[in-house]
């Protein structure tokens, strides 16, 4: 398993090689740390008023809960990054911390998009793509496993759920 996912990561990581992907990459990463959530949450707020405001509240709260979940598996785990493991994997923008699993960059995407589009779908279009470029971004830049990814993408999802399921009146199909 383990041979594996360095091999999946390896594969991935030459990608950086091609200056333009890698270009694209670190700013969709950069991108990911936060700006472009925050841009949207002020963006709900400036066009919708009052129902942005709320759908903003809910992005945050899920944020804030994230940001805990993240930091403490981050702690409990303590996984090297793929750079730090493997001579032959490419770090191909400074890590914000030390550790590699999960990928909190997916973690905070995956439940941003889905607790997003629970208020606004018509930004599927937007976000979607968006959400899994920075899941991409994070093994391509040497940053993560594919399975710290995998993993982010599961406890996104279900913290996103769990989410829509304590907000009254918000669901992701309608």
């Amino acid at each position: 398993m383990i041979a594996r996912d360095t091999g999946w990561c390896l594969r991935a990581n030459r990608w950086g090689q091609w200056r333009g992907l890698r270009r694209y990459f670190a700013i969709v990463s950069r991108l990911g740390d936060g700006v472009f959530w925050y841009v949207l949450m002020g963006a709900l707020i400036a066009f919708d008023g009052w129902r942005g405001l709320a759908a903003s509240a809910h992005l945050a709260a899920t944020g804030v809960i994230a940001l805990t979940l993240y930091k403490l598996l981050k702690r409990w785990t303590r996984r090297p990054r793929p750079f730090a493991s493997d001579a032959r994997i490419q770090a191909w923008v400074a890590p914000l911390d030390e550790f590699s699993f999960p990928s909190g960059h997916t973690l905070h995407a995956v439940a941003f998009t889905i607790v997003a589009l629970a208020h606004y779908p018509m930004l599927a279009g937007l976000l979607i793509p968006f959400a899994a470029s920075v899941a991409v971004s994070r093994v391509v830049l040497g940053l993560h496993y594919p399975s710290d990814v995998l993993a982010a993408l599961g406890i996104g999802t279900g913290l996103a759920s769990l989410s829509l399921w304590l907000v009254p009146g918000v669901t992701l199909f309608g």
